[in-house]
């Protein structure tokens, strides 16, 4: 005798769905009225239509600063993903050094993107900053608020040194989960380090490294904390990245219209880059699989 359906469950579900609706559906919808009308203050609007993505799409500033920001993104994974696996390798797999290394990779992770910025903006300052003093010190000119290349080479290497950590941790859970069986006929056959990692190591990290790359991509894409603390944006305007453009636009001029266009472009290009990079990944795994 087949039980009888029971929607009941899905009442467990409903607290999910409201938070949701506040905390994502409904500023979303908000966000939306505000791309589709102009507004001359006293709270009165009038219907727009799509002027403002029209000026958005049109706009150089919003070009250079989303060209700014592809940029960064494929620095970051280009740096982070081949070091993170480099440093998961190098780990331990047994004794006191998993849990000390372990410890040591999480630290940068707890640390609050407000603060970090605040760290490397006072360790590169010249006077008082550990960086900027000893390059001084060394005759190396180093200036991060003044020179384009130094505040690049800032923000990267601070996002390297607070991100990487993610990716090591999550490629060193994908190698621990590795049988012992593999590495067992690898030794029987004579493989050497090279072809264990190419051929045993690195098709296994292939799903730990599809979420690392998209988990990567989407924050430094939208970054904003850690560079608007440490250059503003600056010098000029070669470190305003789209966020950051974004704020400005919306706090600093109130153009509430054009701002909420920018930020839905925004999300659709993030929601089409993630889903090319979700396809890309998952169909080179299967042309792996079936080798072709």
């Amino acid at each position: 005798m087949e039980k009888p359906w029971n929607n009941k469950a899905w009442f467990l579900v409903l607290p999910v769905i409201v938070l949701v609706a506040f905390s994502a559906i409904i500023p979303l919808m908000t966000v939306v009225n505000y791309s589709v009308q102009d507004t001359f203050g006293n709270n009165v609007f009038f219907w727009a239509g799509t002027e403002w993505f029209e000026e958005t799409l049109q706009s150089e500033r919003f070009w250079a600063a989303l060209g700014r920001n592809l940029v960064f993104s494929f620095i970051i994974l280009a740096i982070e993903v081949p070091l993170g696996i480099a440093v998961a390798l190098a780990m331990p797999r047994k004794g006191i050094g998993v849990p000390v290394c372990l410890v040591l990779m999480a630290l940068p992770l707890l640390i609050p993107w407000n603060v970090v910025g605040t760290i490397w903006q006072v360790f590169g300052r010249i006077d008082i900053g550990l960086l900027g003093r000893v390059l001084a010190d060394f005759g190396i000119y180093y200036n991060y608020t003044q020179n384009p290349l130094h505040a690049w080479i800032t923000v990267i290497v601070m996002d390297v040194w607070h991100w990487t950590s993610l990716v090591v941790l999550l490629c060193y859970a994908g190698l621990v989960s590795i049988p012992d069986a593999y590495y067992q006929a690898a030794r029987i056959d004579g493989a050497s380090r090279w072809a264990v990692f190419r051929y045993i190591q690195l098709p296994k990290l292939k799903h730990v490294l599809l979420i690392a790359v998209l988990l990567r991509f989407m924050d430094s894409f939208m970054i904003y904390t850690e560079p608007f603390v440490v250059t503003g944006g600056g010098p000029g305007n070669t470190t305003t990245f789209l966020s950051i453009d974004l704020v400005k636009m919306a706090i600093g001029q109130f153009d509430l219209g054009p701002a909420a266009a920018m930020s839905i472009i925004y999300f659709l290009i993030i929601l089409a880059l993630s889903y090319v990079f979700y396809t890309v990944m998952t169909q080179t795994g299967r042309d792996r699989e079936t080798g072709r």
